[in-house]
């Protein structure tokens, strides 16, 4: 029986120019069961109809040429109940073969809700389980079979030969019960045994002589006779030379330069890749309007549109959203979008961005202050920082759910002992930790 057996076919609209994105986007929902009710070119498509055809699931193949018209169909997209699916249009235009069939598998999983994504006949084998509960009972011999057996018994009994080399005395016999069998081993006593001596009583303890400090009202201190006249000379010293309390040089002291460096250099990474951009505007979503530790995303993007995603999450963040450039601060309650060459560095007043061939460093920053989440496609190759960084005091995570196309790096965090959530989940959590109220304090 398959999904859309047990479920309604999802009704889905595919928002994409014409060209070989859309084709392969058409593909994958063939294949994944569901109803398109629409499709058709963002830039000419109208709001209203949209609305109109009333889909569950809207597929968007994002890329620079649609940004405007996304803004104008703003009130469509954002209508309750309806999810938005994004992906890149340079991806789907080349995805091919295995890859193609892998993506349209996860997109079938994600608007059918559900976790099937193996291929077919790759499905997991039911595992033979025992059943719980007590064996059966055997049956039990008839008594007519049993009865030669007990009558030969009997016949040779008056033949087996007994035991000679011990026979028990005549007082003795043979005990039923553990008690009586010690008993039986205990030497009998004398009746007429002497009394045992009771032991001398010790001598009556003397009674403590009186304490020589049963007299409080004579404690003192100091020595008051000899100590006065000093006391008063200090006290009328001091009341005539009373400091004038001065005004005139005092300031406000900076918090953030008090602060410990290794607390500025704190901040939260995000992680992630294939499915991402999806996942990230979920967690960026939730987030509170203020934050004490900037937020750091790392996504690979081919072609390096780092500005479009800087564009589409400012869309749905309450926070700033902006482009890190090298020679920046990292500020606190904003999002920075890094890109493949940039890098940070821990200074004394905080976090800076620098250029950087290998892009983002985990190690750089500070583990008591930073938390890491690794969304769906963050690099495996960030697993074994991660939790290097973990050990050493940060907080990290990692997503699972049906939204998580790429869940190998997100699952080995998880597997490790770390944080597991929705992005949703995740984000309520940050914002209980370095959420800040309506004041600017932390939550």
């Amino acid at each position: 029986m398959s999904v859309s057996d047990l479920d309604p076919v999802p009704a889905v609209a595919l928002l994409a120019r014409p060209g070989a994105a859309r084709e392969r986007l058409r593909e994958a929902l063939a294949h994944a069961d569901v109803q398109i009710v629409l499709e058709d070119n963002p830039m000419t498509l109208e709001p209203q109809a949209l609305h109109d055809a009333r889909p569950q699931f809207v597929v968007i193949a994002l890329e620079a040429a649609i940004e405007d018209a996304l803004e104008r169909l703003e009130p469509a997209l954002s209508a309750p109940g309806l999810t938005l699916v994004f992906d890149e249009a340079e991806l789907a235009a080349r995805r091919d073969g295995w890859e193609a069939q892998r993506w349209g598998r996860h997109l079938a999983a994600k608007l059918h809700g559900h976790q099937q994504v193996l291929p077919p006949g790759a499905e997991d084998e039911p595992a033979l389980q025992l059943e719980p509960g007590l064996p059966s009972t055997p049956p039990v011999p008839k008594e007519t079979a049993l009865q030669p057996h007990l009558e030969q018994a009997r016949s040779w009994a008056d033949d087996v030969p007994a035991d000679g080399l011990y026979s028990p005395p005549a007082h003795l016999h043979e005990p039923v019960a553990l008690e009586q069998a010690l008993a039986a081993l205990q030497p009998v006593l004398p009746e007429t045994a002497a009394p045992v001596q009771a032991a001398p009583e010790p001598p009556p303890v003397p009674a403590a002589a009186p304490s020589v400090f049963t007299d409080h009202t004579a404690w003192s201190l100091v020595d008051e006779a000899s100590d006065a006249p000093a006391v008063a000379s200090a006290a009328t010293s001091t009341e005539s030379a009373e400091p004038a309390f001065d005004t005139g040089h005092l300031s406000l002291v900076d918090l953030d330069a008090a602060a410990p460096a290794a607390s500025r250099s704190g901040a939260l990474l995000v992680l992630a890749g294939i499915g991402g951009p999806d996942a990230l505007r979920r967690l960026l979503a939730a987030l509170p309007s203020g934050l004490a530790v900037p937020v750091l995303v790392h996504m690979r993007l081919d072609g390096g549109r780092y500005g479009n995603l800087v564009k589409q999450m400012a869309r749905v963040s309450p926070l700033p959203v902006q482009l890190a450039e090298a020679g920046q601060r990292a500020t606190a309650g904003e999002v920075h979008v890094l890109a493949d060459d940039i890098g940070v560095h821990a200074a004394a007043d905080g976090l800076y961005f620098q250029s950087e061939a290998q892009g983002i460093s985990i190690a750089a920053l500070s583990a008591e202050h930073s938390a890491l989440v690794l969304l769906s496609g963050a690099d495996l190759a960030h697993v074994g920082p991660a939790l290097d960084l973990a050990a050493a005091g940060a907080w990290v995570a990692g997503q699972v759910g049906e939204g998580c196309y790429d869940p190998a790096a997100a699952t080995a965090v998880v597997a490790a002992g770390m944080v597991a959530g929705e992005p949703q989940e995740l984000a309520q959590v940050i914002a209980a930790r370095w959420g800040l109220d309506d004041d600017g304090d932390a939550a």
